[in-house]
């Protein structure tokens, strides 16, 4: 993996009042900085690393939606961008600038977590930190995760989810994370990995991570999105899957869910012009729900089948689940009947705490 070292920090004048912000410069000593009044003006390359308050609301709803099954699941992030740069990443099209901003007033994003589960103290809340950043690939940087982690032990009705395309879990080790933290990683196969996945670790050292953590006492969580479909695929998709599970126990496994590769058209078109070497954007593709483009039907069908069988093959009883898909496709490549959102989300809650 190739870990992220800024050539320059800019810090935003009021994130000097955060504690964190003197933390992470101590992890960053040698670099250059500078001090500006508002860092939302700067428009900077990834090499950049800005320290910034972030004032808007933390704690969101995932937007899946209309006709694919969503999960309830929350995402809370408090850093954007990635120096992985993968060529499919949903962010190139998402947000406007290039440059990596940690949210330095994380007191705020706990105290906002908190006062929305205790408000309802009857639901349950699995949140995630990855969707605009890795949740881990900067905690050596920002150390979030030895103050994210304690704090979720101490709810009794939110499961956080740290999901990683990285092997950056040694802070994770010696916290009382109290079974509410699931450590995840995206998998894919080594040939997508080498080709589409930059600067991010390899699957030995994605699985040497995960292995750390297991023994930590953390259940774990893989992602297999976005499953690439090309000549050879099933032989090296189901390598990765008795890879996994001749390294981490069955009953240590929370979930594991599969995606198929997906976009929109103008993530199809900033993926040709910044990647020309990459074959992903010239596959058969349809337009989908909310225009995105996939893969036919009947394609996505045979790589969930094919993908459940293998993992069923070597984990009996771990759950596995679709990432934006329909019902009909959940019916016809899992042999899984979910009745709604709801349905979905209570199988995941008991998943995630170990049936508890």
């Amino acid at each position: 993996m190739i870990a992220y070292r800024p050539r320059e920090v800019i810090i935003e004048a009021e994130s000097w009042k955060d504690p964190a912000t003197a933390g992470i410069l101590r992890n960053l000593p040698g670099i250059p900085r500078r001090t500006v009044a508002d860092a939302g003006r700067i428009s900077a390359s990834r090499d950049t690393l800005i320290l910034a308050r972030y004032r808007g609301k933390f704690l969101k709803q995932c937007q899946g939606s209309g006709a694919e099954m969503c999960c309830n699941y929350f995402t809370a992030s408090y850093a954007w961008n990635c120096h992985f740069e993968c060529t499919y990443c949903v962010l190139q099209s998402y947000l406007s600038g290039s440059a990596i901003v940690i949210c330095t007033n994380i007191e705020d994003f706990l105290e906002e977590i908190g006062r929305t589960l205790g408000r309802n103290p009857d639901r349950f809340f699995r949140i995630g930190t990855g969707e605009l950043a890795d949740s881990l690939a900067l905690d050596p940087i920002t150390g979030y995760s030895r103050r994210v982690v304690p704090f979720f032990a101490s709810l009794p009705n939110g499961i956080l989810e740290l999901k990683t395309k990285s092997d950056q879990v040694a802070n994770l080790e010696g916290l009382g994370h109290g079974g509410r933290t699931v450590v995840s990683w995206s998998m894919n196969s080594r040939r997508i990995r080498r080709s589409e996945e930059g600067g991010s670790s390899t699957l030995e050292e994605r699985l040497a991570a995960a292995d750390r953590c297991r023994r930590w006492g953390y259940r774990l969580g893989f992602h297999f999105d976005p499953i690439v479909h090309y000549d050879g695929w099933e032989e090296e998709y189901r390598d990765v899957v008795r890879q996994i599970f001749s390294v981490v126990d069955p009953g240590d496994v929370a979930w594991i869910s599969l995606g198929a590769l997906r976009f929109t058209p103008h993530l199809r078109e900033r993926l040709i012009e910044r990647h020309p070497g990459s074959r992903l954007p010239w596959g058969e593709f349809v337009p989908g729900h909310h225009g995105k483009l996939r893969y036919f039907r009947l394609v996505r069908e045979e790589i969930y089948r094919k993908m459940n069988a293998w993992i069923s093959d070597c984990a009996p009883g771990v759950e596995v689940y679709l990432c934006m898909e329909s019902r009909l496709v959940w019916e016809r490549s899992l042999g899984v009947a979910v009745r709604d959102a709801g349905h979905l989300s209570d199988r995941l809650d008991a998943a995630a705490t170990g049936g508890a």
